[in-house]
């Protein structure tokens, strides 16, 4: 389980589920999600994402019991950057915000792991913003000079406001949240 799933589950959610519940589960390129799984009747969506974007290892995944059944389970560092990565992450950025904010507790080893091995520039980019933006402790115990988060301009959203640190363009929304 990873992205929102997983931090609804390690208790970081923001909003009160409304109607029929989304399950986010990630697997890396080598492994697919057994036919039981993938094929099953559930009653929720599930959306099944395979990517390599933090590494093919399960750096940031631990077993958590979930209704008697292990399950492999993002940590809250590694679930905050795969919603970050989904394609939606754009339209979404304020309320990943809100999310980021109450996450005071990320272990900063973890967090420069993840973020040395990330494979995508707009989730180290937005990931570093939106820690710097809130102000996290764990933040200022990163080593953000050994990221590599490239030089080329992103363009999160189509419009909104450049922030010239990160190069990228993201929401007018977001940036000036206070």
């Amino acid at each position: 389980m990873g992205a929102y799933t997983a931090l609804d589950l390690r208790g970081y959610s923001h909003y009160l589920p409304m109607g029929k519940p989304t399950a986010y589960l990630f697997t890396d390129k080598e492994n697919k999600l057994p036919a039981w799984l993938s094929g099953g009747d559930w009653d929720m969506h599930v959306k099944y994402m395979t990517t390599s974007f933090l590494g093919n290892g399960l750096l940031g995944v631990n077993t958590m019991k979930v209704d008697g059944h292990e399950l492999l389970v993002s940590s809250p560092e590694r679930a905050i950057m795969e919603c970050l990565y989904m394609p939606s992450a754009s339209s979404s950025l304020l309320d990943i915000y809100y999310i980021m904010e109450g996450m005071t507790t990320l272990r900063p080893k973890l967090v420069q792991s993840l973020l040395e091995s990330c494979a995508s520039l707009k989730v180290k980019r937005l990931f570093l913003y939106m820690a710097e933006k809130a102000n996290h402790p764990w933040y200022k115990a990163l080593k953000t000079d050994r990221v590599n988060y490239g030089t080329s301009r992103l363009m999160i959203t189509p419009t909104g406001k450049h922030i010239k640190k990160y190069n990228m363009t993201i929401s007018k929304e977001l940036a000036e949240y206070e």
